[in-house]
C-alpha cells in the first residue's frame, strides 16, 4: 500500500470559466449558460482577492457552447496584468498551438509581467479535431507527440539560461536564439505534466515539479499515484518532491435542499436533444426521493455542505495531493467561491 509523504503546503486553485457548457451532462460550468468575457475576467480578478492561490485557464480552440472559448494565452496574460497573488497557469497547455521556442519567450515575459507567478503545465493537447480546423500540426501517435513536446522542452530550458541556443533536432531547429530578459522564477518556472500515459508519467518523474490528475475516482487516482511512484523509484527519484494536485469540478452549497435547486436549474439549460445524466441515484436526489448524494458525483467531483467537502478533500489530501484546481459548477454564481474561501479552505490550509 502507499504510503503518501509531501514536502507541499496544500492550495486552492480556481479554474476560470472562458468557455459554456451548459446542461445536463454537467461538464466544467454547466451552469454558465452563455460566455460572457467581462463577466469571466471578473470572476476570475474576484478569485484573486479572494485569496485562491492559482488562476487557471484552460487551452483550446473550439470547445462548449457554440465552440465559443477564449484564447488561453492572451486570456492569461491579461490576467497576469490584472491580478496580484494568485499563481497562474494554462491547464495542460497545448504544445502544438505554439512554436515552442516562441512559447518560451512568452512564458520568460509573462513570469517577468506577473513578478515569477507562471505555472508551466505541459501537454501535447487531447483533440485532435481543433487542431486540424486550424490548420496546426498534430502528429497521430502519442510516442511522436510526446518526443515532440520534450524536443521543445529542451529548446525551452537552453533559451532559460540566457545564453545563445543553436539547435538542430529531430522536429525544431533555432539558431543564435536569445530569450532574455530571463523568467523571474529560477532557475525556470514549475514544469508539471498531468494525466496517467506511462510517457507523461515517466516524462514527469524525470523533469516534472508537479503532477495532475483530472477528476477520476478513488481507485483510479490510486492507480495513477502508484504509476507515479513506481517511475520515480525506476530512477530513484523521491516521488514527494513532487506536488501532486487533483482538477475537479466542485459544487458547494449551505444545504441539501440548495443543492438540488442547483442542480435543477443546470439541468433547465440542457439543449433540446441533449442527453442529461442517466443514473439512479442522481435522480433520486434532484426529485426529493432520496437525501442521498449521488455517489455519481461524489466519486470524482467535491460536492455538499462545507463540512461535506471538507471531508471529501481530507479524503485526497491523505493520498497525496496538496494544490486542487477547482471548476465551480455554479460559475458565473460566485456563491460557491465564496462559500469555500471563507468555510472549507482556511480548515485544510498548511
Amino acid at each position: 500500500m502507499r504510503q503518501p509523504t509531501t514536502m507541499h503546503p496544500i492550495q486552492f486553485g480556481y479554474c476560470v470559466p472562458i468557455f459554456a457548457w451548459p446542461g445536463g451532462q454537467l461538464f466544467r460550468t454547466p451552469n454558465y449558460a452563455e460566455l460572457d468575457v467581462s463577466t469571466t475576467m471578473r470572476l476570475a480578478q474576484t478569485a484573486d482577492a479572494l485569496g485562491y492561490d492559482s488562476l487557471w485557464i484552460a487551452d483550446h480552440l473550439m470547445l462548449g457552447k457554440d465552440e465559443a472559448i477564449m484564447e488561453g494565452w492572451t486570456t492569461l496574460a491579461a490576467l497576469a496584468a490584472s491580478t496580484k497573488r494568485a499563481k497562474l497557469g494554462i491547464i495542460h497547455q497545448g504544445h502544438f498551438f505554439r512554436q515552442p521556442a516562441v512559447s518560451a519567450k512568452s512564458i520568460a515575459t509573462l513570469d517577468q509581467i506577473s513578478g515569477g507567478r507562471f505555472i508551466y503545465f505541459l501537454d501535447v493537447g487531447t483533440r485532435a479535431g481543433e487542431h486540424h480546423a486550424y490548420g496546426v500540426t498534430y502528429p497521430d501517435t502519442m510516442e511522436e507527440r510526446m518526443a515532440m513536446l520534450l524536443e521543445g522542452l529542451e529548446i525551452a530550458k537552453a533559451l532559460w539560461t540566457g545564453e545563445p541556443v543553436s539547435f538542430d533536432g529531430q522536429y525544431y531547429s533555432v539558431k543564435d536564439a536569445v530569450c532574455t530578459p530571463l523568467p523571474v522564477t529560477k532557475p525556470h518556472p514549475p514544469l508539471w505534466f498531468g494525466e496517467a500515459h506511462p510517457l507523461v508519467i515517466e516524462a514527469c518523474a524525470r523533469h516534472g515539479q508537479g503532477w495532475n490528475s483530472v477528476p477520476v475516482p478513488t481507485a483510479e487516482l490510486e492507480r495513477r499515484l502508484e504509476m507515479l511512484d513506481a517511475a520515480c523509484r525506476a530512477i530513484g527519484r523521491d516521488s514527494a518532491e513532487i506536488e501532486k494536485t487533483l482538477e475537479t469540478q466542485i459544487l458547494i452549497v449551505p444545504d441539501h435542499a440548495t443543492l438540488r435547486d442547483r442542480l435543477g436549474e443546470m439541468l433547465a439549460l440542457t439543449p433540446p436533444g441533449e442527453k442529461t445524466l442517466d443514473d439512479a441515484g442522481f435522480c433520486a436526489f434532484v426529485d426529493g426521493t432520496s437525501d442521498d448524494l449521488p455517489a455519481v458525483l461524489t466519486d470524482s467531483w467535491l460536492v455538499g455542505t462545507p463540512d461535506e467537502v471538507k471531508q471529501q478533500i481530507a479524503g485526497r489530501i491523505a493520498m497525496g495531493f496538496t494544490h486542487f484546481m477547482l471548476w465551480f459548477a455554479d460559475a458565473p454564481r460566485e456563491d460557491g467561491m465564496r462559500l469555500f474561501i471563507e468555510q472549507v479552505a482556511p480548515a485544510l490550509r498548511t
